[in-house]
């Protein structure tokens, strides 16, 4: 490529990850990333490497992936998405694209990550968001979950939050938000929203599994606040499926930062 013509593309990106073996590209199985950076090759003419904000798990959505990568091409920036879906398999979608400093890195310049999960809290599973839901047929108290969940907010050593594989150099992370909310329009669906600096290896999982056993009468409350003082993982819950999980949104600085 041209060094002079060359700009660098923030993409934002959803898909459906049911299909996939995570994000990051490896050869045990199809990857968005695979599928995204083939796409992009053919549109632009070019060898295209994308770099993305989160390397989700096999099995997890998104609604707001992030990724930048370097292109010569010339396709604007408001029809790169229209034309990149056109290459794209149907589960995978290209939101929209934006020119931005070459400094600009979806990983290192994000400032938060906002994740959600979704219970399917009734006896009967559901039909069709089978694959967007955890389906827990007994009862959960959505108001314990939330103040459970509550106790996680500020800057802690979230060492048992972790699952073994956990690569991270520091367990410490900042929760910023969270909530847990019953869907007055759909009662079964119950939505944990949360929004930190960062989250270790399947992290939020383990959040949301411990919620539904404290929800659920299966532990007693305050699971959580122990074990973050002891940094025990058996203090927590079940590390809840991956079909439940989409990663909501990534936040950079001059976004704007209201989260509902």
């Amino acid at each position: 490529m041209d060094d002079q013509a060359v700009r660098r593309v923030r993409l934002t990106l959803a898909y459906d990850g049911a299909r996939y073996a995570g994000w990051q590209r490896q050869i045990n199985g199809p990857t968005v990333q695979e599928a995204v950076e083939d796409a992009l090759s053919r549109l632009t003419g070019e060898r295209v490497g994308i770099t993305g904000a989160s390397r989700t798990d096999a099995g997890v959505h998104a609604l707001g992936q992030t990724a930048h990568f370097d292109t010569a091409s010339s396709v604007p920036d408001e029809k790169l998405p229209l034309a990149l879906n056109t290459m794209l398999p149907p589960d995978i979608r290209a939101v929209r694209a934006q020119t931005v400093n070459a400094d600009f890195h979806a990983r290192f310049s994000a400032r938060a990550k906002v994740y959600r999960y979704w219970y399917h809290c009734a006896r009967i599973a559901p039909a069709l968001e089978r694959g967007l839901r955890w389906h827990v047929p007994v009862p959960l108290d959505d108001a314990l979950m939330h103040r459970e969940a509550l106790t996680i907010l500020g800057e802690h050593d979230f060492a048992a939050f972790a699952a073994s594989g956990s690569k991270a150099k520091s367990t410490t992370r900042r929760i910023e938000s969270v909530y847990v909310t019953r869907a007055a329009h759909d009662p079964p669906l119950i939505e944990l929203t949360v929004m930190g600096n960062g989250f270790l290896y399947n992290m939020v999982r383990i959040l949301a599994g411990t919620l539904a056993d404290v929800g659920s009468g299966r532990l007693e409350p305050g699971a959580m606040d122990r074990a973050i003082r002891t940094g025990d993982r058996l203090a927590l819950g079940q590390t809840a499926p991956p079909h439940g999980l989409a990663l909501a949104r990534v936040i950079y600085d001059g976004d704007n930062n209201i989260q509902k």
